[in-house]
């Protein structure tokens, strides 16, 4: 039963619009971070690799890979937002503002945007946007979430429906981008691939080939490393009785897993822009072996900017298949049996 001072996490009846959440925790970010992030993903994208590389694209020194600062301000929300949740169901209108590098402090601030009761009446929907900050109070990662939480009071009224209307895409003006590269200093072949802005073409689909299967130590020590306290992710205790009979990986662990593969192929890729939007379209597992491939959406080009350009992509993530045939939805518009991740974002390449 706990006591009066220990949290019991909020659920779908504590949430009211407009409300203000400023999550517990700030975090130091440390080269350690960086070291383990490695560890467990194996990312080689060279601008969070390398000080020289990120030097030679206007950054003092590397800064941390951009799903890292993502899954450290996400940690920080989920003793309030997600403690009691049943599904993180989707993200949408994600931006990431300024880089993150060893010795920055971040925090979090959460405001419920969008509520809305399901029709069993044990559970409801909760829209929140999240501004991640660093110690100036710069925007490191600004996105929107909407989680499945359960009721604790199943007699507790439902509340007025209001559901956020959300872009598809973040516009290619709204991008922040940082970073830079004078011409003729970018080195492809340090960067790992020679393939450029310009050389990939809307509707391109890519097979990243390679398989990562995933340890339970990996998935647990991950989310540890965020903070993110969700049970379902470490207590197999009481999630031997629960739909699965196991713990869920976190979602957000197949995305740096997806984003980690994805080099063989994008290589030039060097950092996240935008999230616009991603579903964890079937639970995860230990055991479970992650593949991925990429479709090219869009490529924009960006304002007054000749040296690096964008390019939208959806990559795909499934379990204990290949990616060969490109595994995605029927006909009928239902998602392959196979498929744990579909991933909607903008990443910057050189031109």
């Amino acid at each position: 039963m706990g006591s009066p001072k220990t949290q019991h996490g909020n659920y779908f009846e504590d949430f009211h619009l407009g409300q203000t959440i400023i999550h517990a925790t700030p975090r130091t970010v440390t080269a350690g971070d960086v070291a383990l992030y490695t560890a467990l993903y194996g990312g080689r994208f060279a601008l969070p690799s390398s000080d020289l590389f990120a030097q030679q694209m206007g950054l003092p020194q590397a800064p941390v890979e951009s799903m890292l600062a993502f899954h450290i301000v996400f940690g920080k929300t989920v003793p309030d937002i997600s403690l009691n949740a049943i599904a993180n169901l989707g993200y949408a209108n994600g931006r990431f503002g300024q880089p993150v590098y060893p010795g920055d402090t971040l925090s979090s601030t959460s405001e419920v945007l969008g509520l809305r009761q399901n029709r069993d009446g044990k559970t409801g929907v909760v829209y929140v946007r999240t501004i991640g900050v660093n110690q100036r109070n710069e925007m490191v990662v600004d996105y929107v979430r909407w989680v499945m939480v359960r009721k604790r009071d199943l007699n507790a009224p439902a509340p007025e429906t209001v559901v956020p209307s959300l872009p598809d895409a973040v516009a290619a003006e709204d991008l922040l981008v940082p970073l830079g590269s004078a011409p003729g200093s970018y080195d492809t072949a340090r960067a790992g691939g020679p393939h450029r802005w310009g050389d990939y073409a809307p509707g391109e689909r890519i097979d990243h080939l390679d398989g990562i299967t995933i340890e339970e130590a990996d998935h647990m020590l991950a989310t540890r490393l965020y903070q993110n306290t969700a049970r379902v992710h470490f207590n197999q205790h009481v999630e031997q009785a629960g739909r699965f009979g196991r713990r869920i990986v976190y979602g957000g662990h197949i995305i740096s897993m997806a984003r980690a593969l994805s080099f063989n192929g994008l290589a030039n890729a060097q950092c996240i822009l935008a999230i616009n939007g991603g579903r964890h379209t079937n639970p995860s597992f230990a055991g479970d072996t992650i593949y991925a491939w990429s479709e090219v959406l869009e490529r924009s080009a960006l304002a007054g900017r000749d040296d690096v350009g964008a390019l939208r992509l959806r990559t795909v993530a499934t379990k204990d298949r290949p990616c060969h045939d490109f595994p995605y939805k029927d006909g009928e518009g239902n998602y392959d049996p196979a498929v744990v991740l579909d991933f909607d974002y903008t990443v910057l390449l050189p031109r």
